[in-house]
């Protein structure tokens, strides 16, 4: 599989999202998704101490066991696990930090991304003690996740001479969500910051599985979001939009789910295209997408079926 950077670190194109471990997955065929991962070429994996009510790390970790070595390890703090367990003030980051370690059974984590902006910690804080635990051993790269323009910016002129800086931000992006386009993508150009786009399926929505005038399935994805945020997903603009590009996908030999990672892929400053998986089967569809390189007026021609 193709491979990109994140700072000093060297990831595949496509990722795995591990946020269903712990919730929608037990931790059995959570590690049948790990392990397939694996076996497909996809060396970087991310999760988060929220995710699963934090099993999502135990899961992670107990599944990788020896091949730990063999892949990117990705997490996040900053979240509220608990009352007493979220933001950004430096005593609580080394506290998550150790957290993590222990869950995921490693000694280093190799990306660890403050999980959402902390108003009440001033960002230098944050960096100071993120750069601490980088020259411990105990962290190799630091990024950042549904960061402004403006935070990244003010994260920029706060990080010491020297010392760790955010090599990366995660924000949402997708065929359906092109809101990063107008901003934050033009800013990691400019910078070098490497871009991690999460939900590049629209929840799923991406998969041409679902309907507008359906009920989604129990258990997948939509079926847990709020009724409003589901209708916006299903509008009618975006369903016709789905129809479109399958059209598209179809006429060059590939998947819809193929289509919406390549053309997130096709994007400079995307380092790796993180997707969730429930299934060994649903791995190796998104890892399909690796080897799809659109050119410039393939990706001309997808953003005019979008709406």
């Amino acid at each position: 599989m193709r491979t990109r950077t994140i700072g000093s670190l060297d990831v595949s194109v496509v990722g795995l999202g591990c946020n269903n471990f712990g919730g929608r997955l037990d931790e059995e065929r959570s590690a049948a998704v790990v392990h397939a991962a694996i076996d497909t070429g996809i060396t970087f994996f991310d999760t988060a101490d929220i995710y699963g009510g934090t099993r999502s790390e135990e899961f992670v970790g107990r599944a990788l066991g020896p091949r730990r070595d063999r892949v990117v390890l990705a997490t996040k703090f900053g979240m509220a696990v608990d009352e007493q367990r979220q933001g950004a003030k430096p005593d609580y980051v080394r506290r998550a930090l150790d957290d993590s370690l222990r869950r995921l059974g490693t000694d280093r984590v190799d990306l660890y991304q403050l999980h959402a902006p902390d108003p009440t910690t001033p960002i230098a804080d944050t960096l100071a003690v993120l750069d601490e635990c980088v020259r411990a051993g105990k962290v190799r790269e630091i990024g950042c996740s549904n960061f402004t323009v403006a935070q990244l910016q003010e994260a920029a002129l706060a990080a010491r001479e020297g010392a760790a800086r955010f090599v990366s931000v995660q924000n949402e992006y997708s065929l359906l969500h092109r809101g990063p386009e107008a901003d934050v993508l033009v800013e990691c150009e400019r910078t070098g910051i490497a871009f991690i786009p999460y939900f590049p399926l629209a929840s799923g929505v991406l998969t041409g599985k679902y309907r507008s005038d359906g009920e989604p399935p129990a258990g997948t994805r939509l079926a847990g979001m709020p009724a409003d945020r589901r209708r916006g997903l299903l509008s009618v603009g975006n369903v016709a939009a789905i129809e479109r590009l399958s059209g598209f996908a179809e006429r060059h030999g590939r998947s819809l789910v193929e289509l919406a990672i390549a053309w997130v892929a096709a994007h400079g400053s995307v380092a790796s295209v993180i997707a969730g998986a429930t299934s060994p089967e649903q791995v190796r569809a998104n890892a399909a997408a690796a080897d799809w390189v659109l050119g410039a007026d393939e990706v001309a021609e997808v953003d005019a079926l979008t709406p």
